[in-house]
């Protein structure tokens, strides 16, 4: 039953024989139609983590050594580990494993039922409305699915080829190094990994077929060569003279604003996109980059008014598993899709279900759905929903409290560095004002008063996420060390020597407000006590690690699922 190819039909009647005896309605017989559906469907049935690992790239993969992906999380749950990392991905929770469970299960029992793989097609649609209504779509917008939020770039790019085909595109993004590694590649419609969400092998930076080869990327800094964060008067004076050059040039525009990035940084401001809206409507597309999802449904309803798409993701803050994407898209981009075609290489990373159903342009893509996309998705929706229904002065709070934490914890130790960002920009006073992410650089072990670089800090970075137990003798360091501890990797930033500085980083997270599954036993301030604690003893073993360095590095311990 675990073979990728499916058994013969007497095989599988020998099966249903055996199975039955354990089911009170199961019917005595498997009947030819119905073992004809199984063989056919046989790619579409498994477990919900090993479908949840379908339909991305190379990163989802499960490294047969550690039981983990590429982000060092799994799709099965693990409440064991200690989880601050939603800056990056986090495991699936229980809450969210249950609901991509209840989905595959209604999904499997239909396809074996009717063996029409418009099942999946259905149930896209149904996931794309879940979101819209979540997120405040706009009646005559459209949400389009994408396996994470640097495909999403791609399928920005094209509403934006639809818009104007015969014009040479400048894409300006804000602070590429601070979003993902293949944003800028897919900004100008290039692969960005060896293989795609559609199972296709590509060449990384070759060109996408139906893209415009003569995209031009405009890359804008948010922080200056010694890695401080540049004043935002300055920032937006470039973004305005970017703008106005490739306009007067005659090429369409792409801004990409930034909300927020891997160290949350946060740019431009509302005001200087309404102005350049008003003072560029037909020359200017606005996508917002807010796949940390550190924002309020409010927020994102004022860009959409700008005629901005939002990019969004269900596996950062809301601390869905890795690899769900999607786009918010206003009415006036979405009436793009009712003619035209989208570029032909996208069929290698898009079906027709991530779209809008009738979608015209998207007619060339392949028929079908991203089926663990949607699952990842339904569980995403469930931690949404958990933590929407939680009031603003409640998430304020544990917000506050978690930055209270981090910073006692960093002032007790005096090998760490936590970097400071600026307040963020935003009108009212809603929870997403405070900072969620707290980056923090650690000084090196051998050579005082400098930081440790990305090398180092990545295999700090590995270490946390292993159980390294073994190499100490006291009990209490054995305690410490057994942890397991999973965070945001490393940011590479310049020092301001000609080198790097990385910067791990510990994110609140959507199931620290909504409550941790794996605590539900607990009283609500005993379990917010119990996070506090873990967030501690994060700190506390990379002291312990930090202590005994070389004795580590020589057993560079791995991590593992368990």
């Amino acid at each position: 039953m675990g073979g990728d190819a499916p058994p013969s039909l007497g095989q599988l009647r020998g099966i249903w024989e055996a199975l039955a005896p354990y089911w009170q309605e199961a019917v005595p017989d498997l009947s030819d139609q119905e073992a004809l559906n199984c063989v056919a469907l046989w790619p579409l049935i498994g477990s919900t983590e090993s479908i949840m690992e379908t339909g991305g790239d190379i990163r989802l993969l499960r490294d047969p050594q550690s039981d983990l992906n590429g982000y060092g999380c799994s799709h099965r749950p693990r409440p064991w580990a200690i989880t601050f990392a939603s800056s990056t991905a986090s495991s699936v929770s229980e809450r969210g494993y249950e609901a991509a469970d209840r989905a595959r299960l209604r999904l499997t029992a239909k396809l074996l039922q009717t063996g029409d793989r418009g099942t999946l097609q259905a149930e896209a649609t149904a996931v794309r409305r879940a979101i819209g209504r979540g997120f405040g779509v706009p009646r005559g917008g459209a949400v389009v699915l994408a396996a994470s939020g640097t495909d999403s770039e791609l399928l920005t790019l094209a509403l934006s080829h639809l818009a104007a085909a015969n014009y040479p595109i400048t894409t300006i993004l804000l602070a590429p190094e601070e979003t993902g590694t293949g944003v800028p590649m897919a900004a100008i419609g290039r692969h960005f990994a060896v293989d795609t969400a559609n199972g296709h092998d590509v060449s990384r930076a070759a060109p996408i077929e139906g893209f415009r080869a003569d995209t031009i990327l405009v890359a804008i800094p948010l922080r200056d060569d010694d890695g401080q964060v540049r004043l935002p008067d300055a920032v937006e004076m470039d973004i305005r003279d970017a703008v106005t050059t490739a306009v007067a040039a005659g090429r369409r525009v792409i801004l990409h604003a930034l909300d927020l990035s891997k160290t949350g940084l946060l740019a431009p401001s509302m005001d200087l996109l309404r102005d350049l809206r008003t003072n560029f409507k037909g020359e200017l597309d606005i996508v917002v980059d807010a796949c940390q999802m550190r924002i309020a449904p409010e927020r994102i309803r004022d860009y959409l008014a700008l005629d901005a798409v939002v990019q969004i993701t269900g596996s950062k803050f809301l601390t869905g598993p890795p690899f769900a994407g999607a786009a918010l898209v206003p009415p006036a981009i979405a009436a793009r899709l009712a003619s035209g075609m989208l570029p032909a290489g996208l069929d290698a990373y898009f079906g027709q279900g991530e779209w809008p159903r009738g979608a015209a342009a998207a007619q060339n893509l392949p028929s079908g759905a991203n089926y663990g996309l949607l699952l990842r998705w339904r569980a995403a929706l469930a931690e949404y929903r958990v933590f929407a229904v939680v009031d603003n002065e409640r998430k304020t709070a544990v917000i506050e409290r978690f930055q209270a934490t981090v910073n006692c914890v960093i002032e007790q130790h005096g090998i760490f560095v936590l970097q400071t960002v600026p307040p963020l920009r935003r009108d009212g006073d809603l929870w997403d004002l405070r900072r969620t992410v707290f980056a923090f650089a650690v000084k090196s072990p051998e050579q005082s008063g400098r930081l440790l670089d990305p090398v180092a800090m990545r295999q700090l970075y590995r270490w946390l996420n292993a159980d390294c137990s073994a190499l100490f003798d006291s009990a209490e360091d054995r305690r410490v060390a057994a942890r397991i501890c999973h965070i945001g990797q490393p940011v590479a930033l310049p020092d301001g020597n000609g080198g790097q500085t990385g910067w791990l980083r510990v994110s609140a997270g959507a199931r620290l407000i909504s409550g941790e599954p794996s605590h539900r036993g607990l009283a609500v301030e005993r379990r917010l006590d119990r996070e506090m604690d873990d967030l501690a003893s994060v700190f506390d073993k990379i002291v312990l690690l930090h202590a005994h360095w070389a004795q580590v590095e020589v057993a560079n311990p791995a991590p593992r699922y368990r």
